[in-house]
């Protein structure tokens, strides 16, 4: 069932919303956004979020999330409509895909970063995707269907995930009913897809890649892997096409205007092509004449909320806007994580190793694999082998720390990591990472510790699940069963778990040592969470566990 599942959830997000919108100017008179409100939106955004996380579709790394989140944000603020709200994840699915849909949530497959070949090319296709959402074709695409046509796909995901949890024997043909509803529904919606759609958001997706300070030349370089990808895979026709190829066609037209775009606007800003080689490598890099007349791309001037005069620095205007030894290490980290098994990860760096040396970055993912393979001092010595050609790193210093822990060497690993908290106070991964790593130890001492790292954080980690689960750990640990609760709470809720939200905050209202301050807490989310109850109710969805009690 797992596959026929992410294969109907994507369906729902790719070929669903968008599918079928008409290019047309801004609304003025229309009844875009009065369908949805932007809250109704979000709701169903933050909807489909959580029921792929329930189904452990999403790959969760507070390494991994920050890089996403990091250039995520980059290109929202340099689009044209920096105000709009986005919320980027990550897909463990290794297929080629991307998607964009209601509320501006925005999933993107690992398949498609181990595809691409710098964080450029990744850049261009949230680029792209932010532009569906920027020009209303989310929203578009629900305004054509019936008033109720997103409640009834959230219906079909609840009828499918009722049938993958049966024990009956005829829960695979249940399943297999919905899932060809679902399906011809998506047909249809690519039969009504319009290429104007694709060629408006290539346009203002390559001109967020300008203003974002990327390289251009990603976008086109992007749609030739994908292409050649897809020419390399066997079996049938539907197939041997990458996921992102269904739901955005690309041809050697859209390829050429793509790389049209590009050199147009690299005239338009004064761009300049440098290329540098030394005796192991070539790197070509556009960079931007500080005055250029595009708006100062890659400055302030074309992001309506900041300063004119506002000037980036001359590296963050540079062609290849993201550092590659970051997105080298993100990259790998993706494989790994998104493996079977640490030792299917391990032996596919073996096969790398067969075809030749492999780089640091591979190197650092076959660490990694190590790592979680247990084999831990191997992994720390190749870790520390790593930092010695890269000092300083982040990346390499949090996995390192994390070895030398695993390894029995705890106070070498606290002394790193503390170490990377004064360099980097309240840094997400950082304080994460050392928080899980405390809560192993189970101890008040290394709870309250733990606590001390992550409260900081605690007001903008509302929609982080990767941080409620943990605070809900120390906070057990530490003799805090209160804020435990909620965090449990809260965690449940973002994994799509609600109903089991509510009546854990339920029952924690009915504590008698709550103070004034918890309880307010307390109410408020239990009126927060009440409307999302009702309505998975409404549409026949109630959660399994419940249910089976």
């Amino acid at each position: 069932m797992r596959p026929a599942l992410t294969a109907f959830l994507l369906a729902l997000a790719a070929a669903g919303p968008h599918a079928g919108a008409q290019e047309r100017l801004p609304d003025i008179g229309s009844s875009a956004g009065t369908l949805l409100s932007p809250a109704k939106q979000q709701e169903y955004g933050q909807m489909l979020l959580a029921q792929l996380r329930h189904y452990d579709m999403v790959l969760e790394d507070p390494l991994i999330d920050d890089w996403l989140r990091t250039v995520g944000g980059r290109l929202a603020a340099a689009s044209d409509r920096p105000q709009q709200s986005f919320t980027f994840f990550t897909m463990k699915d290794r297929s080629i895909n991307a998607f964009a849909t209601l509320g501006g949530y925005i999933g993107l497959n690992v398949g498609l970063v181990l595809t691409a070949q710098s964080e450029d090319e990744v850049a261009a296709v949230l680029s792209h995707e932010i532009a569906h959402v920027t020009q209303n074709h989310v929203l578009r695409g629900a305004e054509r269907a019936q008033r109720d046509s997103v409640p009834i796909l959230l219906a079909m995901l609840g009828a499918i995930a009722v049938a993958a949890g049966s024990d009956s024997s005829s829960s695979g043909e249940a399943a297999m009913a919905a899932m060809a509803s679902a399906q011809g529904w998506a047909i249809q919606r690519q039969i009504d897809y319009t290429r104007s759609n694709e060629s408006e958001a290539d346009r203002l997706g390559i001109r967020t890649l300008a203003r974002a300070g990327y390289d251009l030349e990603g976008m086109a370089s992007m749609f030739e892997r994908m292409q050649a990808v897809s020419r390399t895979n066997q079996g049938g026709e539907r197939e041997r096409l990458p996921d992102y190829l269904r739901t955005h066609p690309v041809t050697t037209t859209r390829i050429s205007e793509a790389r049209q775009r590009a050199e147009q606007i690299a005239r338009e800003s004064g761009a300049v092509v440098a290329t540098t080689t030394t005796p192991t490598a070539t790197r070509t890099e556009r960079a931007i004449i500080a005055d250029a007349p595009f708006g100062h791309v890659g400055s302030g001037a074309a992001n309506p909320l900041l300063p004119v005069s506002l000037r980036l620095p001359e590296g963050a205007r540079a062609g290849g806007g993201g550092d590659p030894v970051v997105f080298g290490w993100t990259r790998e980290r993706m494989r790994v994580l998104s493996a079977n098994t640490p030792a299917a990860a391990i032996r596919e760096y073996e096969a790398m190793r067969r075809n030749g040396p492999l780089g640091d970055d591979q190197r650092y993912g076959l660490a990694l694999a190590r790592l979680r393979a247990g084999e831990y001092a191997a992994a720390a010595t190749q870790f520390a082998a790593l930092l010695e050609e890269h000092p300083d790193d982040l990346w390499l210093n949090v996995s390192l720390a994390e070895a030398e822990i695993r390894s029995g060497r705890a106070a070498d690993g606290d002394r790193r990591f503390e170490a990377l908290l004064r360099r980097l106070p309240n840094h997400r991964a950082v304080a994460l990472t050392y928080a899980g790593m405390l809560a192993e130890r189970n101890t008040p001492e290394a709870g309250r510790r733990a606590q001390e790292l992550l409260r900081p954080l605690l007001r903008s980690a509302a929609d982080d699940p990767i941080f409620q689960r943990t605070f809900a750990r120390i906070s057990e640990i530490a003799g805090d069963p209160v804020r435990a609760g909620e965090a449990h709470a809260e965690a449940a809720f973002l994994s799509g778990r609600a109903e089991q939200a509510l009546m854990q905050l339920n029952t924690l209202r009915k504590r008698d040592d709550l103070d004034y301050y918890a309880r307010a807490r307390i109410d408020a989310r239990i009126a927060a969470i009440t409307p999302t109850v009702l309505e998975l109710r409404r549409q026949g969805m109630r959660d399994e566990d419940l249910r089976r009690r």
